[in-house]
């Protein structure tokens, strides 16, 4: 009767290990092409926008629930919809730097069901003065 409560429990931790293992493979995966990009010297007042493109790379649909900036100087713009495994997507992200002086880097934040749940892109820039 011991051998065979033995047996239970080694059967009961495989299966347990086996459920755990298979619930850590699925979910949606974002993965992306570059997460930042440069645009090295602008003027100041100028916009510069850049047009992230990630892939769900994972098992699951992707959905993207919100996408937030660091301030109002920069703008993101993303699928609202369900992106399917294997499937890319486009997360576009435009900058203005009226009011701003130096160095800049504006980051974006993108929050969803992937198994990361949040990731960051972002736009670097140095802002020069204008002149007149």
């Amino acid at each position: 009767m011991k051998k065979l409560g033995i047996l239970l429990s080694i059967f009961a931790f495989a299966l347990i290990f086996t459920a755990q293992a298979q619930q850590a493979g699925s979910g949606a995966v974002i993965s992306f092409k570059e997460k930042s990009v440069d645009f090295g010297d602008i003027v100041q007042g100028q916009k510069v926008e850049h047009t992230f493109t990630l892939t769900n790379s994972g098992s699951e649909p992707l959905i993207i629930s919100n996408v937030a900036a660091t301030c109002g100087c920069t703008v993101p713009s993303w699928p609202k919809e369900p992106i399917a495994p294997g499937n890319s997507a486009e997360i576009k992200v435009s900058f203005n730097s009226a009011g701003k002086m130096g160095k800049q880097n504006s980051v974006v934040r993108i929050y969803s069901n992937a198994t990361e749940p949040i990731e960051k892109v972002s736009l670097i820039s140095n802002v020069l003065p204008k002149t007149e």
